[in-house]
């Protein structure tokens, strides 16, 4: 053995384990107390897996490095001769074998001791000693005696093993050595969620792409920070908690599950698609296996054919041993601590569910037929749910021919709502061994548009698309309800991939292949053909061309028609979307009581209807009701299920998440919706993410991040309106919000114009007011106060025929604005005083900080320099409990403002204003500068961008950031902020 180099080092100088901080703090005591003649015995212990190896590696790297001795051994089932791993010990260390047979214990405990106290006497030693609870029974009580009277100086005698394993002297001897102080232990649990977050190498909900370990050296028990897992399926909020919920926190399993490219979709009765990188990843595991004997390592394989939880008996039957071999084998089980007993019932369960799909890998393929085809009598004699026998039946399709088919039918049936990954597969596999034929016979059909909702579920749309497309070209052999669901379905799937033209055409046809008037009771795959249709038209933005046949089905479908809900939900969104306030009030009333009335398991099922119940909640300012039904709906998606209606819910949670000021929250939402859209295809909702991350970080950030959050919030706009729809007009109104928060008006009003029409008409309805009132401060701020005037009285009236309260309340302002620039600062003060106040008590922090900010110049002539400051204390607390730097600045800068307008006999806010502009003109480039003088002796961008060289875009770009930069709101402020830089030309 020698002086053995460490088994497994920790790469990198100074790495820390992941999760292990405490821990990794020991060891470093421990090393240092070694330095300076200190020694002790440290006990590493815990579940297999858990890292005690690792541990013991990073110890003998850091020993090595300080310069003492390291010697390390690991104990093996069987051993050929007692005190084997002692013999090993003093063979490396004296280069002789003292041939301890025969020899009292006593002798060879002291020859043992002396021997290490003579090694470790020249600069320090440390005896690593791995899985002790492997040793044979003599070097156990070797070990025992070490413990208790470890040799003087600076020796370090470390162990790692299983307490659940070890022998009762081992365990007995450590025990009095911690009471006693002279055993430090170090129990390894299992890792926390934030610490897999930090393996996964995340930041919040993302991931890295990983790639796998390398294959040349045993896989260690734990992760280094520079490890990096194989390449992962699509993560949402929950991936994380439930890899941890997988994993149980335990580093080994949680390297199999990554090797496997672990779906939490299909857990547990899948550990992944990549069997040989599971089996890899799985090498101890697996040597653990290989060292059973015949009927123990037969027994587990069966076992895991059977699922957790499994009795002898069922056992037994499938594999043929009988119930003595079965007992016999079991007890082998449990003592290796591959299974263990089950506190009820008599049933017992693997360690780890890891170590089930683990086990069913590493068995042979004859086997596992067998075993399956064995299970499935036995379940299906006892009518087992289809569940439990689809299972066994999708391992036996190929030679089960009907009756597994159909087995695989009904548990795909049972498994939709809650892993529609797993029905995907078994529909894929019972319509892969249907009879072949020229025909499209009704149970093919079925099966098809089955597979594809399973596949749309879980976001494979054109695999979905493919299959409906293929169906459809045999359309004159289906029946007539399934023709309608058919196009239905297709619809569904061009919508949902951003083809409305497409979407439209598909859903029209079908619709003229329904009679009208609809019939009562209405038809289930009439149904679901006008819903598809009221989406296709929702999406486009032209829902008005649906409405009239939406609400006769929802008249149509009666009370009790599952369908309701859907139409319901469908009817509120659409006649909230068209600005019908009254008749969509009276539809999200009912359609909530109805959804509300559902028990939880009922509900979750129903996630779609949530998600556009909340929404429609959303555009009508009920925040509150909103919140707690996407929420609901939240529950039952995740990044593998349904995840094309979880980004639709983590959008508008998103801006729900923006108007009650939880920005943190906010942004961590909306980079989930953005990884999951365009992973999924959906860029129109990735872009509109983008957005609303970068607006959530607009708030939050300094003002010197500005360029780039507008730059972001720019790319995030270019992905939501390629394709025109109710999407890119939410996307205008979003991007012209982050234009004028990022201090860029010019370009708030030109967004507005340019892409909703003279009147804002062709934006989102239900926020047109407020759209109309901020194109009013921003041509204000643009120095047109004409036009400015002209933007807000159109928003008053349109607020008016709404009738929404937070629409009135941001017209108000803009109103408070208006008469501000006017020096009418009487009536502005009052009026941003109400629309604050009235901002605050719907629960909008942002609005109301910001209202106050805003106002404070005007409170400050009409009320005085306490009032102002008052107003100023109170946004600055709201926006500290928002995390909302921006307007923390921007009370700082009106408060300097106003102090020293004090200071300045008649001053007026805006002189003091002017002043600190022009000390801050040192701030801008030379080019930045050129262009600012040329655009305040008044050339227009154009003559600008040509006598420069250069494009009008990047002109644009530049003024922007001048503006920025001076805290100016246009161009029309800049011969003031310039000041005599400014060389007129004469006139």
């Amino acid at each position: 053995m020698g002086h053995l180099p460490p088994k497994d080092q920790a790469r990198g100088n100074g790495a820390v384990l992941v999760g292990r901080q405490a821990q990794t703090e020991r060891l470093s005591a421990v090393v240092r107390g070694l330095a300076d003649g200190r020694g002790v015995v440290l006990e590493v212990a815990g579940e297999p897996g858990i890292g005690k190896t690792t541990v013991l590696g990073l110890l003998a790297e850091w020993a090595a490095e300080a310069g003492a001795l390291v010697a390390r051994a690991h104990a093996a089932r069987g051993a050929t001769r007692p005190g084997q791993i002692i013999t090993e010990i003093l063979e490396a260390l004296e280069g002789r074998d003292p041939s301890t047979a025969g020899e009292p214990d006593a002798a060879v405990d002291a020859e043992l001791r002396s021997v290490l106290g003579r090694w470790a006497a020249r600069r320090g030693g440390v005896l690593v000693l791995d899985n002790v609870h492997l040793c044979d029974e003599h070097s156990a009580g070797r070990i025992a005696q070490l413990v208790r009277t470890p040799p003087p100086g600076p020796f370090v005698l470390a162990l790692a093993h299983r307490p659940r394993q070890s022998g009762p002297v081992l365990r007995e001897a450590l025990e009095h050595g911690v009471e006693t102080g002279s055993v430090v232990r170090l129990t390894l649990s299992s890792l926390d969620v934030r610490a897999i977050s930090d393996v996964l190498g995340q930041e919040g909900c993302c991931t890295d792409v990983f790639s796998p370990p390398a294959v040349s050296r045993p896989a260690p028990d734990h992760a280094y920070t520079e490890w990096r897992a194989p390449e992962a399926p699509v993560v949402d909020g929950t991936y994380v908690e439930r890899l941890h919920a997988a994993s149980g926190g335990n580093p080994r399993m949680l390297r199999i599950l990554l090797a496997a490219r672990w779906d939490p979709d299909e857990w547990p009765l899948s550990a992944g698609p990549d069997r040989d990188g599971m089996l890899r990843a799985a090498v101890p595991v697996v040597t653990e296996l290989d060292a059973l004997t015949a009927d123990a390592a037969h027994s587990v394989q069966v076992a895991a054919v059977l699922g957790d939880p499994f009795l002898p008996g069922d056992v037994a039957a499938v594999s043929g041993l009988g119930p003595d071999r079965t007992l016999a084998a079991f007890t082998e089980l449990v003592d290796v601590d591959l299974i263990r007993p089950l506190p009820w019932g008599g049933g017992y369960a693997f360690r780890h569910p890891v170590l089930a799909h683990v086990a069913l890998a590493h068995a042979s393929p004859a086997l596992r037929v067998e075993a399956h085809g064995r299970a499935m009598e036995l379940l299906t004699a006892r009518r087992a749910p289809a569940l439990l026998r689809a299972r066994q039946a999708e391992h036996l399709v190929g030679a089960g021919g009907a009756q597994a088919r159909q087995v695989l039918v009904e548990g795909a049936a049972e498994m939709m709502a809650k892993s529609p990954a797993t029905a995907a597969r078994w529909l894929r596999l019972a319509l892969d061994h249907l009879p072949a034929g020229e025909q499209i016979s009704a149970p093919r059909a079925l099966l098809v548009l089955d597979q594809c909702q399973a596949l749309s579920a879980v976001g494979r749309l054109q695999e979905a698309r493919s299959l409906v497309h293929e169906l459809l070209r045999h359309r004159a052999d289906l029946s007539a309800d399934l023709l309608l669901r058919a196009y239905a379905v297709c619809g569904e799937l061009e919508r949902l991939l951003g083809r409305h033209q497409e979407a439209e055409a598909v859903v029209r046809t079908a619709l003229d292949l329904v009679p009208r008037p609809l019939p009562v009771p209405l038809p289930p795959s009439a149904a679901e053909l006008i819903t598809a249709y009221g989406r296709v038209q929702l999406f486009r933005g032209a829902y008005g061309e649906a409405r009239d046949v939406v609400r006769e089905a929802v008249e149509a479908a009666g009370a009790v028609d599952p369908a309701v809900p859907y139409l319901r939900a469908l009817a509120a969104l659409g006649d909230t979307q068209l600005g019908l306030l009254p008749e969509a009030v009276a539809e999200v009333t009912e359609c909530a009581r109805i959804v509300d009335a559902l028990p939880d398991t009922a509900a979750v099922t129903l996630p779609d209807v949530l998600a556009m119940l909340g929404c429609a909640e959303l555009f009508q300012e009920r925040l509150h009701d909103a919140y707690r039904h996407l929420e609901r709906g939240l529950e039952a998606t995740t990044g593998a299920t349904r995840r094309l209606i979880r980004i639709n819910q983590l959008v508008a949670l998103c801006h729900l998440d923006q108007l009650t000021g939880r920005l943190e929250t906010l942004c961590r939402r909306a980079e989930e919706a953005r990884l999951l859209a365009r992973t999924s295809g959906v860029d129109e909702a990735a872009g509109i993410a983008m957005i609303l991350r970068a607006t959530g970080l607009l708030w939050t950030r300094s003002r010197r991040d500005t360029d780039r959050l507008l730059e972001l919030t720019d790319e995030g706009y270019s992905l939501a309106v390629r394709k025109r729809g109710w999407r890119a007009a939410v996307a205008v109104g979003l991007r012209a919000q982050a234009q004028f928060l990022g201090g860029d008006p010019e370009g708030c009003l030109r967004t507005l114009v340019e892409e909703g029409g003279p009147r804002l008409e062709l934006l989102v309805r239900t926020w047109q007011p407020s759209l109309l009132a901020l194109a009013g401060v921003a041509a204000l701020r643009c120095g047109d106060i004409d036009a400015a005037r002209d933007w807000v009285g159109t928003g008053e009236i349109a607020a008016e025929q709404l009738g929404l309260p937070l629409q009135r309340h941001h017209v108000r302002r803009a109103r408070a604005e208006l008469h501000a620039a006017e020096g009418e600062h009487a009536p502005a003060a009052e009026q941003f005083f109400e629309a604050a106040e009235s901002f605050r008590r719907a629960g909008l922090p942002l609005e109301h900080a910001w209202t106050l900010v805003t106002g404070a110049p005007s409170a400050h002539a009409a009320h005085g320099m306490q009032q102002a400051l008052e107003w100023l204390d109170t946004a600055g607390k709201a926006a500290r409990a928002c995390g909302a730097q921006r307007i923390l600045e921007e009370a700082a800068r009106i408060r300097s403002l106003l102090t020293a307008s004090c200071a300045t006999a008649g001053a007026s806010v805006a002189t003091v204003q002017e002043a600190g502009v022009r000390a801050t003109v040192a701030l801008l480039t030379e080019r930045e500068r050129e262009i600012a003088e040329l655009a305040a002796g008044g050339k227009r961008t154009k003559e600008i961008a040509e006598e420069l060289f250069v494009s009008s875009r990047t002109v644009e770009a530049h003024l922007g950031r001048i503006y920025r930069k001076l805290d100016i709101p246009s161009r029309a402020a800049l011969p003031r902020a310039l000041g005599a830089l400014v060389h007129r030309p004469p006139v």
